[in-house]
């Protein structure tokens, strides 16, 4: 009997593949002008192609004077209400807002508090799994990589749903509540059974259906399911301002692509994930603390600011870190005076790091957020501000929170499936033809020649 094959084995015959595609598919960059291609869906400021319209969010980054776009402090908008007022005021009632944002989203308007209970109670009804799903999905062949786990999780849930593909609106908001409400389940599951294939002791606690999301994350995470209350509100408000931000991001934008096609809500999740998982969109944290963990390792006097800067030089010249040439966690393709998510995290942060005692690493971030701007500006040619963004203060949330970087990026997904729910409700609301963007051909045309002739 022949032997499974390495699935993971680049072959020398691959490798020659794969360079004949390089040169083949490479195309002139002065073509993307000469055709007045928008590289990106972007012009040349950086501003992205209006491709539709949303009532869902809103984002601010200039105001109008003079017929001439200045860039201003940043706001972000859900349903024309302030992100400031939605974190604040649950907090201040000392309750939790996660379940009540999501409410917001997707059905545009703000919940009494007998339509919160009805939907904290419908999501605590759906926060559980099939029969033997953990076991027979979850446990085997488990991955490194838990995006891939949320991912595969999504697509076998569709096996146990008798109306996978019915589209009808009824029925996907039935979907997308599930969705929000398995999400956590399916990321703290697969981080334990990964834990467990890499030989530690397996735990599996059951969702405690009086608990909020930001609890049960803490509370299925942890053996002892403990966590203190500074702890899940500090994480719930991460949760707030990850659930949505405008229709213009790579994973929401693919929400709608994918939705305008007819297909099912677990294939339009799927796809999300997959869009949010790369390095580019939902991964910018962890390299925010993996470049702080170099950082905090080469740099000798933490406030020493002109050792902060030579650091920071270095980054941008790519002689320190990934050698990638970039400052993470700073800069965002829509604001450039601020990050209001940034603003809104950084006061929590601050008192997070006083119960934690890691006050000085606080100190190192704060430093280098105020001289990473200087430093750019000095060493880089800039069309627009930079600042701070919200990934640059969520890693060190999770950092102190002891939440491992494998699920990082899954927190981000367990927030954001709110966003996705509420932008494939609208598309299929208001869903004409299906999303098909233009592409120019510049190569050459040529004659088929017949294989002895090749």
């Amino acid at each position: 009997m022949a032997s499974n094959p390495n699935y993971s084995n680049v072959t020398p015959a691959i490798e020659a593949l794969a360079e004949r595609s390089r040169h083949n598919s490479r195309i002139d960059p002065e073509d993307y002008t000469r055709y007045d291609v928008k590289r990106g869906l972007r012009d040349l400021n950086g501003r992205g192609v209006v491709a539709g319209l949303t009532e869902i969010s809103e984002i601010v980054a200039t105001r109008e004077e003079n017929g001439h776009a200045v860039p201003c402090e940043g706001e972000l908008f859900y349903r024309g209400y302030r992100i400031d007022d939605l974190v604040n005021r649950p907090l201040h009632e000392k309750r939790f807002g996660f379940e009540e944002t999501a409410y917001l989203l997707m059905f545009g308007e703000l919940p009494t508090r007998e339509q919160l209970q009805e939907f904290q109670t419908q999501l605590s009804y759906y926060r559980t799994l099939p029969n033997n799903f953990v076991r027979d999905v979850i446990l085997k062949a488990p991955s490194d990589d838990m995006m891939n786990s949320l991912a595969k999780c999504v697509l076998t849930m569709a096996s146990y749903d008798t109306n996978t593909d019915d589209i009808s609106l009824p029925n996907v908001v039935r979907q997308c509540m599930q969705m929000i409400a398995t999400f956590p389940l399916f990321a703290v599951y697969s981080y334990q059974a990964y834990r467990y294939m890499e030989g530690n002791s397996l735990c599996i606690h059951a969702p405690n259906p009086a608990l909020s999301t930001a609890e049960n994350i803490l509370a299925l995470l942890r053996a002892d399911s403990s966590y203190s209350y500074w702890e899940a509100h500090v994480l719930d408000i991460c949760l707030m301002l990850h659930a949505e931000h405008g229709g213009g991001n790579n994973s929401t934008f693919t929400t709608h692509v994918v939705t305008s096609s007819g297909t099912d809500t677990y294939s339009c999740m799927a796809a999300a994930l997959a869009s949010l998982k790369g390095p580019r969109h939902g991964g910018a944290n962890i390299k925010v603390v993996r470049m702080f963990e170099d950082m905090k390792k080469n740099i000798q006097n933490w406030s020493d600011e002109e050792e902060i800067k030579r650091y920071l030089r270095a980054l941008l010249h790519g002689e320190a870190f990934d050698k990638a040439g970039l400052i993470y966690g700073m800069g965002h393709a829509i604001y450039s005076v601020s990050d209001p998510r940034a603003n809104i995290l950084r006061s929590f942060v601050e008192k997070l790091s006083q119960e934690k005692g890691r006050t000085d690493e606080y100190a190192l971030y704060s430093r280098v957020e105020r001289l990473a701007p200087e430093v750019i500006t000095q060493e880089r040619k800039m069309y627009k501000g930079v600042s701070a963004n919200v990934d640059f203060y969520s890693g060190f949330v999770y950092l102190m929170l002891d939440l491992p970087l494998e699920l990082y990026t899954p927190i981000f997904a367990i927030a954001r499936v709110a966003g996705w729910s509420a932008h494939r409700i609208e598309e299929l609301i208001n869903m004409g033809k299906i999303i098909r963007p233009a592409y120019t051909y510049v190569g050459k045309r040529r004659e088929y020649r017949a294989l002895e002739e090749r």
